[in-house]
Formats: structure tokens, C-alpha cells, sequence
């Protein structure tokens, strides 16, 4: 009887100071982990593509490229973060305080870019459909950098503050060894649901209604006078054409990740988000999320499905391979919408 209560603690060498460990049927602990694993190494793969795509291809250097490239990098870190849930399946954490502390910290961070990513994208859609003389003179690839500097930089800050007493006590909250939890205070609760979750998808919602007003507009606009289009606006029209294929491309992307987040941040709501293990659907989900963004720009953006080509065939490696052309056309050299 000894032996089989210590067979079910995560530290039987603690005896009453250790958690016990979760039982589960075998075929459902088998079926999680190649689950787990398999969402893990497919996010950081995919998002690894489109991390070299964008930043080798000198073509791609786009200021909405520039946006989906600082998406990919804190996709690329969710897939990796998303490993450690592997630790937590048979309900132990076998890391250690600190690790946990670092382990919730980083989660909060880049969940935190995720969202800043998403605002970003948004307001650059805005502004391409909405105002496209002030997007042409205003919205360059160096102020792109650095909103996302700051986007990064504000992230940390603000999460560091909300966790705080985490980072400072690690493992505080444990009632147990072998147990991850954290505990947020009200103040900063409350501060992270509005910062990281109700400001950002107002404004993400307001700003893309206002895109989709003004893209059926234009469009209606684009179809009633293309008969009459001549030759000195029919770069106007391609470019516009452009503008509205990226604003629906990127719709699609933020429409998934709303799904994706909001039942992240209900159970967050609910209060039953400290304890990990208690919210992994969720946020299962909310991870999922980033190994979809890749197969979306693989589905409308031909000059990712290029970029896969020439990476996978080892093409990147030739002299000057970064100058290609990543067009697409109908024929078998490749042109379309560098967005």
C-alpha cells in the first residue's frame, strides 16, 4: 500500500510535502503527448519559414512584411513554450520554482506581443485602405521597426510589472512540491485583462470594420468604373486591388486569432487561470492560433508558397538568392502581390 501511494506522488522521496501526480488512461497520456509534440514542432517549423522568407528575400522587406515578421517570432516562441506543457500532463512540474516563475513570464510576454502584433497589422491595414497618400508617405519600414521595438519593449515592461510578485518569490504560492501556480493581485489583474486583451481587440474590431466599410466601397467603386479605367490609373487600380486583397488576407488572420484568444482570456476572467494544468485547453487553443497563421499565408500569399519552394530546395543558399524575384504568375516564372 506504501509503495503504490508513493508511485502516485510527483516527488515520492517528499512523501507528504509532494503533489501527487494526475492519473490518467495510458492511450489518453499517449494521445496528448503526440499531440502536444506534434502542434510544438509544427509551429516553430512553419513560422521559422516564414521568418527566413521574410528576412532573406530583400523583395519581402514590406512594411506589412515587417509586421507578419514580428508575428512569426512570438509565434515561433509560443510553439516552442508550448513543450513545457508536456511536463504538466501527468500534473507535475519537475522544473523547479524559478522555471516556473520564467516559464509563466515568458508566456505572458509573448502573449502580450501576439496582441500588440495584431493592433499593429490593423492599424497599418487602416491606414493602407483608408488613407492611402498618408500610408504612402508615412507608414515606412523604419517606423515599422520601431513601433515593434516598442511593441517588444512595452510588452516586458508591463508584464514584468504585473508579475512582479512572482518574479520576486518564486514558487510562493506552491502549497506543494512538484506544483506550478501563480497568483496576481487584483490591481494588476484587472490592468492586464484591459491592457492585453479588452483595449486591444476594441480597437482591433473598430479599426477593421472601418477597413471592411471602405474595401466594399472601393470595390463597388473599382467594378462600376473598370470599363472606363485608362492607362495612367490602371496602376492606381492594381495597387488599390493590392490593398484590399491584403486587407482581407490579414481579416482572416485576425478573425482566427479573436477565436482563438477569447476563450483564453474567459477562463483568465473566470479566475481560474492559476493553476496551469487548469486553463490547457484554452490555452492549447490560444497556442494552436500561431501554427495557423502560417498555413493562412501559405493558402493566399503566393510569394510564401515561393519562398518554402526555394528554402526546402535549398535554393537560399546560391549566390544572390536573396535579390529573387518572389512574384508569382500563371506562366512558369512567378509574379502577383508582394503582400
Amino acid at each position: 500500500m506504501e509503495t503504490l501511494k508513493d508511485s502516485e506522488l510527483c516527488f515520492p522521496q517528499l512523501l507528504n510535502a509532494s503533489c501527487i501526480r494526475t492519473k490518467r488512461p495510458h492511450h489518453e497520456a499517449l494521445l496528448t503527448y503526440v499531440l502536444v509534440v506534434s502542434i510544438s514542432l509544427l509551429t516553430t517549423f512553419l513560422n521559422l519559414l516564414v521568418i527566413v522568407s521574410i528576412s532573406h528575400f530583400k523583395q519581402l522587406h514590406t512594411s506589412t512584411n515587417l509586421l507578419l515578421l514580428s508575428l512569426a517570432v512570438s509565434d515561433f516562441f509560443v510553439g516552442l513554450l508550448l513543450s513545457f506543457q508536456l511536463v504538466l500532463i501527468g500534473g507535475c512540474w519537475f522544473l523547479g520554482d524559478l522555471m516556473c516563475s520564467l516559464y509563466q513570464y515568458l508566456d505572458y510576454v509573448i502573449s502580450s506581443v501576439s496582441v500588440g502584433n495584431m493592433v499593429l497589422i490593423s492599424i497599418d491595414r487602416y491606414l493602407a485602405v483608408c488613407h492611402p497618400l498618408l500610408y504612402a508617405t508615412k507608414v515606412t519600414p523604419h517606423r515599422v521597426h520601431m513601433c515593434v521595438c516598442l511593441c517588444w519593449i512595452c510588452s516586458v515592461i508591463f508584464q514584468t510589472l504585473v508579475l512582479m510578485d512572482v518574479l520576486s518569490q518564486p514558487g510562493r504560492f506552491n502549497s506543494c512540491a512538484g506544483e506550478c501556480v501563480f497568483v496576481i493581485n487584483h490591481i494588476a489583474g484587472v490592468a492586464d485583462v484591459i491592457f492585453s486583451f479588452v483595449a486591444p481587440i476594441t480597437v482591433i474590431i473598430v479599426l477593421y470594420i472601418k477597413v471592411f466599410v471602405v474595401a466594399v466601397t472601393q470595390a463597388r467603386a473599382l467594378r462600376s468604373h473598370m470599363a472606363a479605367v485608362s492607362v495612367q490609373h490602371s496602376v492606381r487600380v492594381t495597387a488599390l486591388r493590392s490593398e484590399l486583397k491584403a486587407a482581407r488576407t490579414l481579416g482572416v488572420v485576425i478573425a482566427v486569432f479573436l477565436m482563438c484568444l477569447c476563450p483564453y482570456y474567459c477562463v483568465a476572467l473566470t479566475g481560474q487561470d492559476n493553476l496551469i494544468n487548469t486553463s490547457s485547453a484554452a490555452l492549447c487553443l490560444y497556442s494552436f492560433n500561431s501554427c495557423l497563421n502560417p498555413v493562412i499565408y501559405a493558402f493566399f500569399y503566393p510569394w510564401f508558397r515561393k519562398s518554402i519552394k526555394d528554402i526546402l530546395t535549398l535554393t537560399i543558399l546560391q549566390p544572390n538568392s536573396c535579390e529573387r524575384n518572389m512574384s508569382w504568375k500563371n506562366t512558369k516564372h512567378e509574379s502577383g502581390d508582394k503582400k
